[in-house]
């Protein structure tokens, strides 16, 4: 019972578990025919971009009628994405943890992924529902049956994410939005790296969960932020996206920084006293006396839903982890 609560907790804290079926192709199958050469096309006969037939990033096929006007995501990763395409006003609900932006907050909620309320959704009639991962399948079930188109999208990597972005413009024809804001983020990425690309590599531990002690392991978006903010990630050669780890090979890795999302299983938002209360907690562990992150005071504690949805913010959790290992150049 307590791995099973435990395993909840690092889901909802993470929103992520591991890649099923991701695609590099945000909208196979889908094209439009250009206009026979010297014709002119009157603006209501233009051509739709629907209906669209899309591979969702678990591999699923999935057709789409006409453009969504209602939508629902049970996704806080999705709901970001959305907002960042300017399309929060056609959410008509969204998750218990979408909370960003502020604007989320007032919309409807649903459950999750995990716990989905089928009948709110149902009568919320919406043309198309996003979510994260597999979802509750009896709930993905009851979904389709009812006719309402679900797209699954579970991006690990960074260049997944960015794909996940166009895949989204492309379901919402705003295509040309998707461009613009992946190429700021790619922009945003290339100036990070730029600024830590000189500096030396630092050994990191990621603390995923405290008892027992988890790391982001290789494979997870986590690894690829802490490489690529030039961090040494002491967990990389380990099995699975997010695994236990002993403190015997923490110890004998001795990282130099150690990072922890910034939550307890009551709160995403702690005041200063609990965050010195959980930095005390992870230095006093039996055994981390000798750590040099713990020797240094470099137990560094970093906003968890930023660091956790794989979406429109992930630059801005590289830079939180950059700017965590290497502050010097910042």
């Amino acid at each position: 019972m307590k791995k099973r609560i435990l395993s909840l907790m690092i889901i909802l804290a993470l929103v992520v578990a591991s890649i099923i079926g991701c695609t590099n192709n945000p909208a196979e199958g889908s094209h439009k025919e250009p206009a026979p050469e010297g014709s002119q096309q009157q603006p209501e006969e233009l051509e739709s971009a629907y209906p669209m037939t899309i591979i969702d990033g678990l591999g699923n096929e999935v057709t789409i009628e006409k453009r969504p006007e209602r939508i629902i995501s049970i996704a806080p990763s999705q709901t970001e994405i959305l907002y960042a395409l300017g399309l929060g006003d056609l959410l008509v609900a969204v998750s218990d943890y979408c909370d960003y932006p502020e604007e989320a907050l007032a919309k409807e909620k649903v459950g999750s992924a995990w716990t989905t309320n089928v009948e709110k959704i149902l009568e919320l009639t919406p043309d198309i529902v996003f979510v994260y991962g597999e979802g509750q399948a009896e709930a993905m079930e009851q979904l389709k049956a009812a006719g309402i188109t679900v797209v699954k999208y579970m991006p690990e990597s960074v260049d997944q994410i960015l794909n996940a972005i166009l895949a989204v413009g492309e379901i919402m024809d705003e295509e040309e939005k998707a461009n613009a804001l992946v190429e700021s983020m790619k922009e945003k990425r290339d100036e990070i790296v730029a600024k830590v690309k000189n500096q030396p590599k630092k050994k990191v531990f990621y603390q995923v969960w405290d008892e027992p002690l988890m790391t982001a392991g290789p494979g997870s978006f986590i690894d690829e932020l802490i490489t690529l903010a030039g961090g040494e990630n002491i967990a990389a050669n380990t099995d699975g996206h997010w695994p236990e780890y002993s403190v015997e090979a923490l110890v004998e890795a001795d990282p130099v920084v150690y990072l922890a999302p910034a939550h307890t299983m009551e709160s995403n938002q702690l005041t200063k006293e609990e965050e010195d209360a959980m930095k005390e907690a992870i230095a006093s562990k039996p055994g981390f006396e000798g750590v040099s992150a713990v020797v240094n005071n470099r137990i560094e504690l970093l906003e968890p839903n930023i660091l956790s949805r794989p979406g429109a913010r992930i630059m801005e959790a590289l830079e939180i982890v950059a700017k965590a290992i290497h502050p010097e150049v910042f």
